[in-house]
């Protein structure tokens, strides 16, 4: 039987590349990537998240790669709060939380609110 680790990596097709690499850099301190032949990815942790230019995504892709249609989780050790101050300082509004949620590992603590493309962010402490 296979037997999952963790998540390498994720696509997200954008409008704008240079618009979500700046926006999550400034969010939530994810590191600007470049890889290949000059392909753009957001790195965080021990993981990524691959950026796609609507049009120009990279084969093989999703049957329908839409800006807007992601919705995640993201857990970090740091407080939420310090989260909120950073999104606020960033100028970026946050839509709902913090909130219960429940995770794969964990209780959570959750806020929510999206990227330029709409997609919905969710940033959650472990409880």
């Amino acid at each position: 039987m296979v037997k999952i680790d963790r998540i390498d990596h994720f696509v997200l097709t954008v409008a704008d590349i240079n618009a979500t690499c700046d926006f999550y850099r400034r969010a939530l301190g994810m590191e600007v990537l470049t890889f290949g032949d000059g392909r753009k990815a957001l790195g965080f942790g021990g993981q990524k998240i691959n950026v796609h230019q609507k049009g120009r995504e990279f084969e093989p892709k999703a049957a329908r790669p839409t800006p807007g249609s992601g919705d995640f989780c993201l857990t970090t050790a740091t407080p939420l709060d310090d989260v909120v101050a950073q999104l606020e300082k960033a100028g970026i509004v946050v839509e709902l939380g913090p909130v219960a949620r429940t995770g794969a590992h964990a209780a959570l603590r959750s806020l929510y609110f999206r990227d330029p493309d709409g997609n919905l962010v969710e940033v959650a402490n472990e409880t």
